[in-house]
């Protein structure tokens, strides 16, 4: 994403313009009314997310943006993929009808509300209502507050949306909103050196040195451990569910130097592939199925599933059996137990129960609370060992669950 900022001198630093504060019930869309009613109270307030599209799909499968920024209220998303279809109302801030594309291919700042109904999956899916082009921009740092004197908060990190290594000096607006993890409001005597942060400013930038901004809206992690060792490479350790166009599709367990249960990689010929003893390997060994440990930066694209090159790939000696099937109705179906129907047949003899824990990677389609209740299609990666009742019980690492249900 290209830099917006617009420079000025640092002498008219205090004159710039701050940011009005966001606020989720003024910036609701306008309520739709007829004859002579309250227009106040039929103003409905729903979720909404400020900030960026990082991800755009448009393809046979539908319309999909992908968020990031912050939330418009204390409980809604900073990241947040949305499904966009004909009933979403796409306007500018003076609420004329605009082309998605034309924002997308602009990089406009937007607001994006949504329906209540979102899965729990990181980031949350949901079904976009209206998605608001601003008229003015903005940029963020996620980074750690190193000083903080009556000059302002410097920040040292990576800038949100590009990811480059920034430092700013930030001057806090009189009516800056500053909250917690918990959504809960922090007073600016709260912040500490060494805290967590992630604050947008903007759209004025004075190129000092360090380059200054104005700041209304901080999140701050109160309970944050300090940033991963950028020198330690991050991972996943997980089975290859997908492989296309000189990329694979790994799920599985984050490393504890850092990584990503769910990721896309790009394997070339920079990446190094081995056996577990250290043996060279071709690239014709990643097949779907394949168990692997994926190292590579901790620097990754802010989308979802996230998005990085593969620096050095460890292939294991066991492979992970997959099914598809449905949900079947089952007296066995709880919690912790799923029958499968394989292949959605009339037949039950190639049927399994899915044993699921709280290492089960699951991966949600669309859908209020992502429940595997009977019907859902799903595709699953299982460990090779089984029992030999009737159905055979193993023990489930990876679901996928589809969108359409019976």
């Amino acid at each position: 994403m290209n830099k917006i900022y617009k420079v000025l001198a640092t002498t008219t630093l205090l004159a710039m313009a701050a940011m009005p504060v966001v606020n989720a019930q003024a910036v609701s869309p306008a309520p739709i009314t007829s004859g002579q009613g309250n227009v106040q109270q039929q103003v409905k307030v729903v979720p909404g997310t400020m900030g960026y599209i990082t991800d755009y799909v448009n393809d046979s499968n539908g319309k999909w943006i992908t968020v990031t920024g912050h939330g418009l209220g204390p409980t809604d998303q900073s990241e947040i993929r949305l499904s966009v279809n004909q009933d979403t109302k796409v306007i500018d801030a003076k609420g004329n009808k605009v082309q998605l594309q034309s924002i997308v291919d602009k990089n406009k700042a937007i607001k994006a509300f949504y329906s209540p109904n979102i899965t729990k999956s990181l980031p949350a899916q949901g079904q976009a209502l209206t998605i608001i082009a601003l008229d003015r921009d903005f940029a963020a740092i996620d980074g750690t507050i190193s000083e903080i004197s009556k000059a302002g908060i410097l920040v040292e990190g990576r800038n949100l949306y590009t990811s480059d290594e920034e430092t700013i000096l930030l001057h806090l607006d009189p009516k800056a909103k500053i909250i917690d993890q918990n959504g809960n409001t922090l007073k600016e005597s709260e912040l500490k050196a060494g805290m967590q942060v992630k604050s947008f400013y903007g759209p004025a930038v004075a190129m000092s040195l360090p380059p200054q901004s104005t700041t209304n809206y901080i999140l701050v992690n109160t309970e944050a451990a300090e940033l991963p060792d950028l020198d330690q490479p991050a991972g996943t350790t997980g089975i290859i569910t997908d492989t296309t166009d000189g990329k694979i599709t790994v799920i599985g367990q984050a490393l504890e130097t850092g990584g990503v249960n769910y990721v896309i990689l790009t394997v070339d010929e920079k990446t190094e592939i081995v056996d577990k003893n250290g043996a060279a390997l071709s690239r014709d060994v990643l097949k779907e199925g394949v168990r692997i440990e994926a190292l590579y930066s901790q620097v990754m694209t802010l989308i979802y599933p996230a998005r990085t090159h593969a620096d050095k790939i460890v292939v294991s000696d066991t492979k992970a059996p997959k099914i598809e099937g449905t949900v079947a109705e089952s007296e066995r179906n709880s919690k912790e137990q799923l029958y499968i129907n394989v292949g959605s047949d009339s037949s039950t003899d190639n049927d399994v129960i899915l044993n699921i824990s709280k290492d089960t990677q699951i991966i949600a389609g669309l859908g209020p609370d992502a429940e595997l209740a009977p019907g859902t299609k799903i595709t699953a990666y299982h460990s090779p060992v089984m029992t030999k009742s009737l159905p055979p019980i193993t023990a489930a690492e990876v679901i996928i669950v589809h969108q359409n249900q019976e």
